[in-house]
Parts: C-alpha cells; structure tokens; sequence
C-alpha cells in the first residue's frame, strides 16, 4: 500500500496536543467585527479543542 497522504489544509488548522486531543481556533473573527461585542471577540481569539464527534474525521486527515 502507499502512504496516506496527510490533508494539507487540515495541518494548517490543527495541531495535537500532547493528550492526543486536536486544537482548533474559533471560526467567525475574520470580518464584520463592529457588531460584534469585545466580549465575543476576545473569546473568539482563543484556541478550543475539537468536540469528540468531529475528532475521528480530523485524526483520519492528520494521520502522522
């Protein structure tokens, strides 16, 4: 069999933590910010861990 070919625009988006969960950053943060409260925005900045549904799906796209 040939390698598995890691999917190159998921290893741009999330990194493995050394518990083996994946990393992800918040969606939305990009534009039409004035509407938004800092609030929001500052919660928005932080990195979160990918929920146990959507794992197994990014482990297969990341498999080294």
């Amino acid at each position: 069999m040939p390698k598995m070919k890691t999917h190159r625009g998921a290893a741009k988006r999330f990194k493995k933590t050394g518990s083996g969960k994946y990393k992800r950053y918040r969606a939305f943060h990009s534009h039409i910010l004035e509407k938004k409260t800092p609030k929001r925005k500052r919660r928005l900045r932080r990195s979160t861990v990918v929920s146990a549904s959507e794992t197994k799906r990014v482990a297969r796209m990341l498999p080294y």
